[in-house]
């Protein structure tokens, strides 16, 4: 079974059985007495009649790149969305759209925590260019808790045209950078958006940078310079979730 992907963690193995169950080839449990969390992943798996098998903890270890919280799936290969789906997601869009955009992010883990966050501000899309990014793996789909398997991982060959072709939609492009003018509390999210979160340290690409129609930063009042990448990328949509009025 080289060919199926491995996920770990009970959020995520959760999310899979859950909103994907046929993609679930096996479960694998740690075996033992299980806490509830683990129980209760077990009774889903086995009503949805998928494959169980018990391993001993020292075993699970070696299968999991990661902390597995004692469960494991093997799974068949996600699909990223390409860009004629992302566009098809658009036309269907009855509010404006909301998309998140990570240029030059590597670390999974910040992949995974962004994921998380954009699935918490209700992001309809997270766009990443396919070369110079992660991609998804077991480590984001363990830091994503389950945004992995809910929101769509759009991977395009060139973002800058991406960026062009959502302008062209009517959406409006907004890119984060330290040395922008105006705080991101000043810019209107209540329009069709798509915010720009560049690497850490490098920031946006040159390029990445032309196609914003605005430039926006955080107002940083301590003694450093930046924010983890996640960390901003919470404030910054949620900050659109503020201002378009949802509520908890």
């Amino acid at each position: 079974m080289s060919d199926l992907e491995r996920v770990f963690g009970v959020h995520a193995v959760q999310a899979l059985i859950e909103r994907h169950p046929k993609r679930v080839k096996r479960l694998i449990i740690q075996s033992g007495r299980l806490n509830e969390r683990q129980q209760r992943l077990l009774s889903e798996a086995e009503q949805a009649g998928l494959s169980v098998v018990r391993l001993a903890a020292d075993e699970l270890d070696a299968q999991a790149d990661g902390v597995h919280q004692g469960v494991l799936a093997e799974v068949s290969p996600s699909q990223l969305w390409s860009e004629e789906m992302l566009g098809h997601l658009l036309d269907r869009l009855d509010g404006p759209a909301l998309l998140l955009v990570l240029d030059g992010v590597t670390d999974p883990h910040n992949l995974g925590a962004c994921l998380r966050s954009a699935d918490a501000a209700g992001a309809h899309a997270v766009i990443v260019p396919k070369d110079r990014s992660a991609t998804l793996n077991p480590t984001v789909r363990k830091v994503a808790c389950g945004a992995a398997e809910t929101v769509p991982l759009v991977a395009v060959t060139n973002l800058s045209r991406t960026l062009k072709q959502l302008q062209q939609r009517g959406l409006w492009v907004v890119g984060t950078a330290g040395e922008a003018e105006q705080l991101i509390y000043d810019v209107d999210f209540t329009v069709p958006s798509v915010i720009v979160m560049g690497a850490e340290g490098a920031g946006m690409r040159r390029l990445t940078r032309e196609h914003c129609d605005y430039l926006a930063k955080l107002p940083m009042a301590g003694s450093v310079s930046s924010l983890n990448v996640s960390v901003a990328t919470g404030i910054c949509l949620f900050e659109a979730v503020r201002q378009r009025g949802a509520s908890s």
